[in-house]
């Protein structure tokens, strides 16, 4: 396939001698949660600035602005805004054909012009990644994408073709030209760098035998994104809660178990990742269906009319008012079902943000006269967690079994199991076991505790919380990941360091790892879906020979 052609973003412009250097700077695509989330890390912790923003929804967009780009007092400049990220894309360029001009006519373009950006964070609804991958790829851009990268695993590899396209010759990948990270942000956070560098540098329980890993989602934040949200249905492609909440997990264990303590060395000396030889998977939507809905909710489709409500733990109107606006919290999930509720709280008040919560919660519809597309296509927030659309796993297993890697010393047999689970009181608070040859340790979200066979003697570690700042980034894994992403970007744009190294160094996953992280799940979804065991290696040749011929057809 032949790649479009555009001119080159903007050059460095840092001295030889490394004197001045350029403050890097990023578009986030998408002013929800995530991107707030990245932009906060970016603009708090690393030199890099949030230059411009890309949202239709207009108060999302002014209110990232204020907060990131231009400030409360401020005013946007040429190419800070824009309502989507098609807009952006034709301004940049336009911008990039003015400035090759202005360049050829001897005119320059050294503050003549409207700056561009150095990267980008890509922050909206999942289905929609890989258009704007495959859109923003010629402009030769840095990337970070939120997980999940795509909905099938075809897709997956769609982006993984365009962002590092084979050698026509060989079908070998060519050097990545960009910087690339994925938003697993369990890689990043203190608690978990600390817990590999036990297993995996100090081998403190000595070789690695199996491992436990629950993520426990929480009662009612399951309802909320996968009972109610927009995470709430899979489609015939494999996408389900394993892969939209859960493939960071998947891909936390394959970090534990298959990846080299060191990318940059392990890419050095030529090792290719540990992968499993097995994958299996059991689960099922158990929880939230008709059969278990309350005798007393009798026909009700909504909590605003149904006569259970008051006794219901799945009540919108306690889980939205109660628990959260009624106690001044107006961010997540609260402006999930009414995005615009801060910009009514600061214009006509409690009273009325109260009132048009409820308006949003009583939003239903009727499967008899409503079509499945229009019902499928937006969620519905106080819609009955028991007669919902939904259709993901509650409740899901899944097994890995390891073989001995014989031209490798030291990657031995083993296995992993990791359990997603719905109905709990922790929320997102994942814990774990792994059990080596010398020792076990267990983990939860806080704490990290050592077993020594030898000893008999048990070492508890209780890591440094982030600070209130950060409490809900993923134990600091958003600041971590974020950071690591714009110095891989600061790296190359100031120090001339080259792409595979800085990728090696700064994200420590190659574009190549993520998706077959992802590939992985989607493996387990097929494996549960058939009730059969996937030979990994057959799975994935089998799959990447038949997106090969695909993508050269």
């Amino acid at each position: 396939m032949k790649e479009p052609q555009l001119p080159a973003p903007d050059p460095p412009s840092h001295s030889a001698n490394g004197n001045f250097r350029k403050q890097t700077r990023f578009l986030v695509i998408g002013a929800g949660s995530r991107g707030n989330a990245y932009a906060r890390a970016v603009t708090t912790a690393t030199p890099g600035t949030i230059h411009a923003v890309a949202e239709p929804h207009p108060f999302k967009r002014s209110e990232f602005g204020r907060n990131y780009i231009w400030g409360s007092e401020g005013t946007p400049s040429e190419g800070q805004v824009f309502s989507d990220w098609r807009e952006w894309i034709k301004w940049e360029t336009t911008r990039r054909q003015r400035a090759s001009k202005d360049s050829d006519d001897g005119n320059g373009t050294t503050g003549s012009g409207p700056v561009g950006v150095d990267g980008v964070f890509i922050c909206t609804l999942d289905e929609t990644h890989v258009e704007i991958v495959q859109a923003i790829a010629p402009l030769q851009l840095h990337i970070l994408c939120e997980k999940p990268l795509a909905l099938s695993l075809q897709d997956c590899l769609t982006v993984y073709r365009t962002l590092q396209p084979p050698e026509s010759s060989t079908q070998k990948p060519r050097s990545p030209p960009t910087i690339f990270s994925i938003g697993h942000v369990l890689r990043y956070s203190p608690h978990n760098t600390l817990l590999r560098k036990l297993l995996l540098a100090d081998r403190v329980i000595g070789d690695i035998v199996s491992l436990e890993h629950c993520e426990p989602v929480g009662w009612w934040h399951f309802s909320h994104s996968y009972v109610r949200g927009n995470w709430r249905r899979a489609n015939a492609a494999g996408d389900g809660s394993l892969l939209t909440k859960s493939c960071h997990d998947i891909d936390f264990i394959l970090w534990l178990l298959c990846s080299p303590p060191s990318l940059e060395t392990a890419r050095a000396e030529g090792h290719e990742p540990h992968f499993p030889r097995s994958i299996s998977s059991a689960g099922a939507l158990t929880q939230f269906r008709r059969a278990r809905k309350p005798t007393a909710a009798k026909d009700a489709t909504n909590c605003l009319s149904c006569p259970a409500e008051p006794d219901c733990s799945y009540s919108a109107l306690r889980i939205y008012k109660d628990r959260h606006l009624a106690k001044g919290h107006r961010a997540w999930p609260v402006d999930i079902v009414c995005p615009d509720i801060e910009d009514v709280y600061q214009s006509r008040g409690p009273e009325a943000a109260e009132a048009h919560l409820l308006s949003c919660l009583r939003e239903d519809y009727d499967v008899t006269t409503d079509a499945d597309s229009a019902i499928s296509a937006r969620p519905w927030y106080g819609r009955c967690v028991y007669e919902a659309d939904n259709n993901v796993c509650d409740d899901q297993t899944v097994t890995f079994a390891w073989d001995d890697e014989e031209k490798a010393p030291g990657r031995l047999a083993k296995t992993a199991t990791f359990h997603m689970i719905a109905p709990t009181e922790k929320q997102c608070e994942r814990r774990g076991r792994v059990y080596g040859t010398t020792g076990e340790i267990e983990y939860d979200s806080n704490t990290i505790s050592i077993y020594e066979f030898a000893t008999a003697k048990t070492t508890t570690i209780n890591v440094p919380k982030p600070p209130p700042d950060q409490k809900e980034s993923h134990g600091g894994g958003d600041y971590g990941l974020a950071r690591q992403y714009v110095r891989a970007v600061e790296a190359v744009v100031n120090d001339g360091l080259d792409i595979e190294t800085a990728q090696a160094r700064f994200v420590g996953c190659t574009l190549e790892e993520a998706v077959m992280s992802h590939a992985v799940v989607f493996a387990a979804e097929e494996a549960r879906r058939d009730e059969q065991v996937v030979m990994w290696k057959e799975w994935w040749d089998t799959k990447l020979a038949a997106s090969a011929k695909a993508w050269t057809a």
